[in-house]
């Protein structure tokens, strides 16, 4: 399904709630004030800055590649790795 950049806005702001929903309303309404385009790669990047900054994302990958098996069963190593992935 080829969806268009005001679409993939549309679907994905649909799915905000709560806190995320009013950020969005509020940030939407400042860059159409500004006169920017929303495309999705600006929505996403919004989106990112906002609920998972730069050192949180490295922070997560730090724990991602430090994961290591040691005396965890395989399925306990399993769900560690999906909790992380």
């Amino acid at each position: 399904m080829g969806c268009n950049d005001i679409q993939k806005v549309t679907y994905a702001s649909y799915m905000l709630v709560k806190e995320a929903e009013t950020w969005w309303e509020f940030t939407q309404r400042q860059m159409e004030t500004e006169g920017r385009v929303i495309t999705w790669i600006a929505f996403k990047e919004k989106f990112l800055q906002k609920y998972f900054p730069a050192d949180l994302k490295r922070k997560k990958e730090m724990e991602f590649l430090r994961l290591d098996q040691g005396n965890l069963l395989v399925g306990e190593y399993a769900a560690k790795f999906e909790e992380l992935a």
